[in-house]
């Protein structure tokens, strides 16, 4: 079965070269099913894969598939091939799972759109791209499907291109993607220039078993080199300022890149170089430090805004910040159980979103929603479960992967951290039932002309909102203190335990005077942190809706800098933005291109056409003049043959 897993890319590239070659001669429901198979059966090839790893030993997790010898130049030497262990198997399945599900939401989302049959290639290509980079072997071969999964982002987010503010959001997402990706690509070339192999085997091995001590210089390097790209990919602080943006994108394009797949490949990348990491403290702090940063500073914006996506956009970035706080107190086990988990809830919340503005008719101001969820149940209902368990209430599945995040924060990391971490996860329980509130609950906002429209989304929008639904209430239980399956499942990765052995037994040598009652402690805490939260937004917009008013007038400061989110925008522009754009207008372009580069040109032209105007004045066309010349060039001949000697 593990010798399957090159159909899991196979599959996707069919269905994205079918769809964007012939699909504009197909009737939309051919150019459906094709784009859903594709995925479906790369999720169902998926899970022979997994049943087939599972067959195996815990150390015998590991298989590699070479298709091919793709670049050979010296001692350089790069293979296409694929690798199936534990991590890249949760990615491959919680890619082609969720994905599909999203793409069957998009047959009802997208059918009265024109672009119908590039959409579904845009989406089957972002799939196949996001496959190979799970499932590369070696840093070239993910830096392929890293940069794919960027150029599908750009296509997908300025897919209504017609839109201004579209097609600017996709040039500024490609373009921070770039700054980071450049930081990526000088990580992959050291790290050839380190261990003299890209291969993912032959560069962990000769690090855990070379003589690379802690702290070694280049490993840092190295190490906060990929942190570069990952922060760009994954949308943190300084580079997280294109993800808000990306909103212009459809919806579902939301949930299946800037929520489930795409923007996880950062954190997916960190714990797959654990083993170099772990080698560098100093990249691990500054690596759980910006997660912690982000958690909060993206989570205090959260709170003000009015847009069903972006209150959504701003709640991802908080929670890959949670991810990247795990990976750098070094709980990669609880960052990717997060990942998993955070990919059923947060890809569900968008396509509950979703399915309110496909009723609302595109309205997505939460100040002009209110008293829907008796008019769309189900949107409700389901929305309801997202929101619970992006909170962290028991026993939904963020409770336990943002439980454990707290608690390695807790056990591994330090004080400070769990403190960012405790306030972030109040903030996210306090912004999403506010959204949930304003959506669904007290007086109707919506318009008149609207109300008469109002409808629940068709079957096929609904259903995978069901899904999604289950997937967030079940999907936790992966990880249940003491007996994670999760843990065990990716401890040949990663080599941990459970944060209740680490604090029932040694606690990794960190913490070895805490009990087996900490893991518990901090359930009851998390939970308490998250109640509080939802108190506040009950309190807020159901029992006392005149409060925020009050509140916004008495903190008007700090309710327009939220707003505004710090303003960071702005910075940009004119440390960054406008400069450059001065730069690139004054000097590179009416400086170097039009004065020396195109001057140069034009002066050539001109004095070719100068000398010839010169020079057509000997052309007259009379014969009598040609005479002439020939009279007086004899006449020069002569002379210069007497006078010559």
């Amino acid at each position: 079965m593990l010798d399957l897993v090159a159909l899991i890319l196979l599959f996707p590239l069919i269905g994205t070269a079918v769809n964007g070659l012939a699909g504009k001669r197909m009737r939309k429901e051919t150019v459906g099913y094709i784009a859903c198979g594709a995925i479906g059966l790369s999720f169902l090839v998926s899970i022979l894969v997994f049943c087939g790893l599972l067959l195996l030993p815990p150390e015998g997790r590991l298989f590699e598939k070479h298709l091919f010898v793709w670049i050979e130049s010296g001692s350089f030497r790069s293979l296409a091939a694929l690798q199936v262990d534990p991590l890249s198997t949760v990615m491959i399945l919680t890619v082609s799972g969720v994905g599909f599900l999203i793409h069957v939401y998009s047959i009802g989302y997208m059918h009265h759109d024109k672009g119908y049959h590039r959409y579904f290639c845009y989406l089957n290509l972002f799939t196949f791209s996001m496959l190979l980079l799970v499932l590369s072997n070696n840093f070239l071969l993910m830096f392929i499907g890293w940069e794919a999964v960027g150029l599908c982002s750009y296509l997908l987010i300025g897919f209504w291109f017609e839109k201004k503010s579209a097609s600017n959001a996709a040039k500024k997402a490609f373009v921070v993607n770039r700054v980071g990706d450049f930081g990526f690509a000088l990580g992959v070339m050291l790290i050839f220039l380190i261990f003299h192999s890209i291969d993912f085997t032959e560069v962990f091995s000769a690090a855990s078993h070379g003589n690379f001590e802690t702290g070694n210089f280049a490993i840092t390097m190295i190490t906060l080199l990929l942190f570069m790209g990952a922060t760009g990919k994954s949308a943190q602080i300084p580079l997280y300022t294109w993800l808000p943006d990306a909103m212009e994108g459809p919806t579902p394009v939301s949930a299946l890149i800037h929520a489930a797949t795409m923007v996880t490949a950062g954190v997916y990348m960190i714990a797959r170089c654990n083993v170099l990491y772990m080698l560098s403290p100093f990249t691990m702090t500054v690596v759980a430090s910006i997660g912690a940063a982000t958690a909060l500073f993206a989570a205090s914006i959260g709170l003000v805004q009015n847009d069903i996506k972006r209150v959504l956009a701003y709640s991802t970035i908080s929670q890959l910040g949670y991810m990247f706080l795990a990976c750098g107190v070094g709980a990669f086990t609880a960052g990717v159980f997060h990942l998993m988990t955070h990919a059923f809830f947060k890809a569900l919340l968008f396509l509950g979103a979703g399915s309110v503005i496909h009723a609302l008719s595109g309205e997505q101001d939460i100040r002009k929603m209110g008293a829907l969820k008796s008019h769309i149940p189900t949107t409700y209902k389901t929305f309801l479960v997202g929101t619970i368990a992006i909170a962290g209430i028991p026993p939904f599945a963020g409770f336990f992967s943002k439980d454990e995040i707290l608690l390695e924060a807790f056990v591994r990391g330090n004080f400070i951290y769990w403190s960012i971490g405790a306030i972030a996860a109040l903030f996210t329980a306090f912004y999403m039932f506010r959204l949930l509130f304003m959506t669904f609950y007290g007086e109707s906002r919506v318009d008149h002309h609207t109300m008469e429209h109002l409808h629940e989304s068709p079957g096929n929008m609904t259903l995978p909102l069901i899904a999604l639904a289950g997937l967030s209430f079940v999907g936790g239980f992966l990880g249940i203190p003491g007996a994670s399956a999760i843990n065990h499942f990716l401890s040949p990765v990663f080599g941990g335990h459970t944060h209740a052995e680490i604090a029932g037994t040694e606690l990794a040598g960190h913490s070895g005077h805490h009990g087996a009652w900490l893991p518990y402690l901090m359930m009851v805490v998390s939970t308490a942190i998250a109640i509080a939260g939802i108190f506040l937004a009950y309190q807020m917009y159901i029992k006392k809706p005149d409060l925020p008013k009050k509140l916004t007038d008495r903190f008007r400061f700090i309710h327009k800098l939220l707003l505004n989110k710090y303003y960071v925008d702005e910075i940009y522009d004119a440390l960054f933005v406008n400069p450059t754009k001065k730069i690139s207008v004054k000097i590179l372009w009416k400086g170097v291109d039009v004065r020396i580069i195109d001057g140069s040109v034009n002066g050539i032209a001109r004095l070719v056409g100068g000398l010839s105007n010169v020079l057509r004045l000997l052309q007259t066309g009379y014969i009598r003049n040609y005479a002439f010349y020939i009279v007086v060039g004899c006449i020069f001949i002569v002379v210069l043959a007497v006078f010559g000697k």
